[in-house]
């Protein structure tokens, strides 16, 4: 993240955000619309189980209905028709027999059987009084229909239907009775009639039986302990619908509808998945679709981010350029958004600052040091003269302060030397002759020239393996970056050091000639720093006073008038170097220094 450009950083930050928001959205939309679809598949389960309980209940209502217009002629107003003629009207009523296959029967006013259209054995002249539904309807004389009931005579599931026989003034005269097998008489609707993944069941409540299941062999079979079938244990919960889990894991969403009318609970269940696979599908397509806008929205941020920082860009591009130029390369255009222009209108004020203080440093330099130097050359001449006697002997001790006074004058006289070189090499107006040099000749010069200082701080200086090409290079100019890079190996060696020169052919067409020490190198951080002027690494110690802080820069400006280049690298000690060209390469038209227009 720390590398990345302004651009990269908006555009990421823009997809990112976009990215978290489609994740947000997406899981929002997906709970909201599994949730929908979960309401949408419970309601149409109440539908189901409403749509087969009114089914269940208007076909028990026609039932009943046919019987009560049965029992309307079992009296002539008063009484109770005579037996034969009930026995003749049951004979007739061959819809009516449809409806009640197990048999309608004609019951007196003490719920005794006194006629029946198909035989029982057993069941004429029996009492049924003690049965629920017979005191329910003598209690409220309306039509009633019972419980799921075990036939006494036959030990069937049946389902018992009554209707009271009211004389004109409401007396009750008996009921008329009917009969259905609730195994074979189709009113409940079986599970083959429903989905397959889906499941129907029907309960009677007051008996705790379950009623879908009636058979001969299991005439009244009970509901499960509870505990085994979580579905019918959430269905007798008292929620009409909701969404439970079985022994298996695998989810359900059930709902329930009660028939008061027979106390049964019509329960519809249908796996879970069914709500989440048609969601899934909607949210997979909502998914692409927001891929798909994501990628596009990246894609636009992406170019907003890189045209919004273009200028800055372009920017960076132009100051780099003028550092490596120098301040007469031209301004920053003013031109793109208000922040951009107000940096180049700060930037190039800054510049033309810099460059003003930039030529009255300059002019201030040069002024100096040719002032300085004519009186400086005096005092030198005059010291040298001092020194040899011209003025005669002279005392042990003055002789000792001419000598101290000689070397200050000296290191005085090459400051001077070292400003106005610079400023020369600068302006472009150092003269340089390149010829062909040997670098082991120019090595073996330099390390004889230095080895005094050697000496003083002893140090060894040793000629190392040197490249057999020669180098096109202006000699004295070439000396003055060898004493440059000695003399500062020199002074920041540890004591009894050794200081290497040696040459390579690093390149085809160049030779880099290096001055190695066994010191702790240069800083980390004054590593960008390094050969430019006035800037000394160590500038609070007694070594860095020793010099004048320009050496490394002429060594750089030196190099880059010849064709060549400076540089330095650590390992197990500083290791300088000048790299030029070889001298079998096309030597330059001119030493002068070449600007870029």
């Amino acid at each position: 993240m720390r590398n990345l450009s302004i651009g990269s950083r908006v555009a990421l930050i823009a997809v990112l955000s976009s990215f978290l928001t489609v994740v947000v959205l997406s899981a929002t939309a997906y709970n909201e619309l599994i949730r929908d679809f979960e309401n949408v598949l419970t309601q149409r389960q109440l539908l189901d189980a409403a749509s087969v309980a009114n089914r269940v209940d208007q076909d028990l209502q026609v039932r009943i209905q046919s019987l009560g217009a049965f029992a309307s002629t079992m009296t002539d107003g008063t009484n109770r028709l005579p037996q034969d003629r009930i026995e003749g009207l049951l004979g007739r009523q061959l819809r009516l027999s449809e409806y009640f296959q197990a048999g309608l029967l004609v019951f007196d006013e003490n719920s005794v059987a006194i006629a029946e259209n198909i035989y029982v054995p057993g069941r004429i002249g029996t009492s049924y009084a003690d049965r629920s539904h017979f005191r329910e309807a003598y209690k409220t004389r309306e039509p009633v229909i019972s419980r799921p009931i075990i036939g006494r005579t036959t030990g069937l599931p049946l389902l018992s239907f009554l209707y009271p026989i009211k004389s004109d003034e409401g007396n009750l005269l008996g009921f008329v009775g009917g009969i259905i097998n609730l195994a074979e008489s189709g009113i409940i609707p079986k599970q083959e009639d429903v989905s397959s993944e889906a499941l129907f069941k029907v309960i009677d409540t007051g008996h705790f039986v379950q009623v879908d299941t009636l058979s001969g062999t299991n005439p009244m079979p009970d509901l499960p302990p509870p505990g085994e079938n979580l579905i019918i244990d959430a269905a007798l919960s008292g929620q009409t619908s909701g969404v439970v889990s079985d022994h298996s894991g695998k989810k359900w969403i059930y709902a329930t509808r009660h028939l008061e009318r027979v106390g049964w609970m019509f329960l519809k269940a249908v796996p879970y998945k069914q709500a989440t696979q048609p969601a899934r599908a909607s949210f997979d397509k909502f998914l692409a679709a927001s891929a798909v806008a994501l990628l596009v929205l990246s894609a636009i941020a992406w170019l907003l981010a890189r045209a919004t920082t273009r200028p800055l860009e372009k920017m960076s591009l132009r100051i780099r350029e003028m550092a490596r130029e120098g301040f007469a390369a031209n301004r920053l255009s003013l031109r793109g958004p208000p922040e951009v222009r107000n940096v180049a209108r700060a930037f190039n004020t800054l510049m033309k600052e810099r460059e003003a203080l930039d030529v009255m440093k300059d002019d201030f330099v040069s002024t100096v040091s040719h002032e300085l130097r004519t009186p400086l050359t005096s005092i030198n001449g005059s010291l040298k003269l001092l020194r040899s006697g011209a003025a005669g002997k002279l005392p042990d001790k003055a002789d000792s302060m001419v000598d101290v006074a000689f070397r200050n004058s000296e290191q005085l006289q090459r400051l001077i030397s070292d400003l106005l070189d610079f400023n020369k090499a600068m302006a472009g107006q150092m003269p340089i002759d390149l010829e062909t040099v040997d670098p082991a000749s120019a090595i073996r010069d330099a390390c004889d020239g230095n080895e005094a200082m050697a000496k003083h701080y002893r140090i060894a200086l040793k000629l190392g393996i040197c490249a057999k090409e020669f180098v096109l290079a202006d000699p004295s100019r070439l000396r003055q970056i060898l004493d440059n890079f000695i003399s500062n190996a020199i002074k920041f060696s540890p004591l009894e050091g050794t200081v290497r020169i040696r040459s390579d052919a690093v390149a085809p067409g160049r030779v880099r000639i290096i001055v190695s020490d066994q010191g702790k190198g240069v800083p980390e951080n004054f590593l960008p720093r390094l050969f430019q002027r006035f800037a000394q690494a160590e500038s609070g110690s007694a070594r860095a006073r020793a010099g004048t802080g320009l050496g490394l820069a002429i060594t750089r400006e030196l190099a880059t008038l010849m064709g060549g280049e400076v540089g330095y690298y650590y390992d197990n000690g500083a290791h300088f170097w000048v790299e030029l060209p070889a001298a079998d390469t096309e030597v330059p038209e001119t030493g002068e220094r070449h600007e870029n227009p």
